[in-house]
């Protein structure tokens, strides 16, 4: 005897207040829309249309889907080769099984876009005004460089649930009306909700967060940010590493022994938490070997060129120079900036890398089969007949089978051959723990050093990390890395919806 199982199969949708997009209704005002210009952001947007995989997931399902829709390249694989937004990978700001249980709240989600590499503007209902959402919803529906998407409470339109995440495909001028695309397509269908209504929606409080709803206006930067460095979260040590740079260095460079600038690159540097390593990293591109051969797609070789700009502007600054001084001027004392000067082995670093490229491309990062790489050569190759380029070949081995993997370095045009060589031959010219150290140190908030009493040395550090002479793309990426600290310390102090109105810059 089969036993019957309770479910739920959709909802109907309360009309009115909402139009179902399907209904006779709805299809006159889409085609009103249209005619009227007002759907230009509906094409793309319906193209990355899709229902999150929880029933938690709304936010994570719309920020995917309007990342996607403005092209934005995530700089990480998804699943075999290719790089795609997907719910499972945003999860920098909050762990994925916390979303899944309890939702996100508005501010981490914000966060989240940021961390994305997007271009966010965050509205509360009461920082805004129905006037001002009304011209951004049409600025976004006669454009598609842009997107919204609302945080509001379901209860104002008659529908079943609470607070929702969902983007906004369309506006209908001459009814006032919103187009939600619902992203819990399993409840209720795409809908034409009145404008004025929805503002009231956002109005509504987050009895989580004791916030008032709004939304978020999210556009596609004039580039890509991170290209070269990024702050991960992946290691339970982040939270540790975010406080001390935010919290502890600016008390500890107050001391009085603080005389010149080594003193400080010593004082900030000999407390490192451990796997200090592990929260800032340099991105290399992975590639199966016999997807590229000896040749670079034109999409390869602009990012690979761009990030060995980056490369090359952090290594052309005067606090670059300091640290280089620094750390070869090390003793054990200060172990883990030790141990990440260390870490300039680039076949060391190689073999790491290819076996979290042969992860990455088979879908399964992070699972629980081990992988092996056996054999790692470091060769510069002229691809395409243009300059030459790094390219790192490694053979991973798992279990019974083995895949050829490529990873493409960025580097300075130094000559290099570190193929059966020792480490030495190989540094200085891709990224290191010199140059990752002073992005770090660029990206610090300017008050940290504030404390700092000497007044000749206090000029001399805000000379250094000061980021308004640094070339334009190292200045966004340091920038960048300043938004990602400031958004990642938030998250870790649970104040990122409290303080979501403060400069990330």
């Amino acid at each position: 005897m089969k036993m019957a199982m309770a479910g739920l199969y959709k909802r109907v949708l309360p009309s009115p207040p909402a139009v179902d997009f399907a209904s006779s209704d709805g299809k006159q005002l889409f085609i009103e829309a249209i005619q009227n210009g007002t759907m230009e952001g509906f094409y793309r947007l319906i193209s990355y249309f899709q229902t999150q995989s929880e029933p938690a997931y709304c936010g994570l399902a719309s920020l995917s889907m309007v990342l996607n829709a403005l092209a934005i390249d995530p700089g990480r694989k998804w699943k075999g080769p290719w790089r795609w937004f997907d719910e499972s990978m945003l999860d920098c700001c909050e762990p994925l099984e916390k979303v899944k249980e309890k939702g996100i709240s508005f501010g981490k989600l914000v966060c989240l876009a940021h961390c994305a590499g997007a271009k966010v503007q965050a509205f509360r209902t009461n920082q805004s005004s129905l006037d001002d959402f009304r011209k951004f919803v049409v600025r976004c529906s006669t454009s598609d460089d842009c997107h919204i998407i609302s945080s509001y409470h379901r209860a104002t339109f008659k529908q079943t649930g609470t607070g929702h995440f969902s983007p906004i495909g369309g506006y209908h001028a001459g009814r006032d009306m919103a187009l939600i695309l619902d992203v819990a397509r399993f409840k209720y269908p795409p809908h034409w909700v009145p404008l004025r209504l929805l503002w009231e929606a956002m109005e509504s409080v987050d009895e989580a967060t004791r916030q008032c709803r709004g939304f978020l206006l999210i556009s596609r930067p004039h580039r890509d940010p991170g290209l070269l460095y990024t702050l991960s979260c992946k290691h339970e040590s982040w939270v540790k590493v975010a406080k001390y740079l935010m919290d502890d260095v600016p008390n500890l460079v107050k001391t009085d022994d603080v005389k010149d600038v080594h003193k400080v690159l010593s004082v900030v540097f000999s407390s490192l938490p451990s796997h200090f390593g592990e929260f800032i990293k340099w991105i290399a591109e992975v590639r199966r070997r016999e997807d590229g051969g000896q040749n670079l797609s034109l999409e390869e070789n602009g990012r690979l060129s761009l990030k060995e700009e980056v490369l090359k502007q952090v290594q052309e600054t005067g606090l670059f120079k300091h640290v280089v001084a620094f750390l070869s001027s090390l003793t054990v004392c200060c172990r883990n900036a030790r141990t990440l000067s260390d870490e300039n082995n680039l076949p060391d670093i190689a073999a790491t890398v290819c076996c979290q490229g042969a992860e990455l491309l088979s879908g399964m990062f992070g699972s629980s089969e081990r992988y092996c790489c056996q054999e790692t050569c470091i060769r510069r190759l002229r691809a395409n007949g243009d300059k030459p380029i790094t390219l790192v070949s490694g053979t991973v081995v798992n279990g019974s089978s083995e895949q050829g993997v490529d990873v493409l370095v960025p580097s300075c045009p130094n000559k290099l051959n570190c193929c059966g060589s020792g480490p030495s031959n190989c540094n200085g010219i891709y990224p290191a723990g010199n140059d990752v150290l002073t992005a770090l140190l660029l990206a610090l908030p300017p008050e940290t050093w504030r404390g700092i009493k000497d007044e000749k040395l206090l000029n001399e550090m805000y000379s250094l990390v000061s980021t308004e002479n640094l070339p334009i793309l190292l200045q966004e990426e340091v920038l960048h890395l300043r938004r990602q600290l400031h958004l990642l310390k938030k998250c870790q102090e649970n104040k990122v919806d409290e303080d979501l109105g403060e400069p990330l810059c």
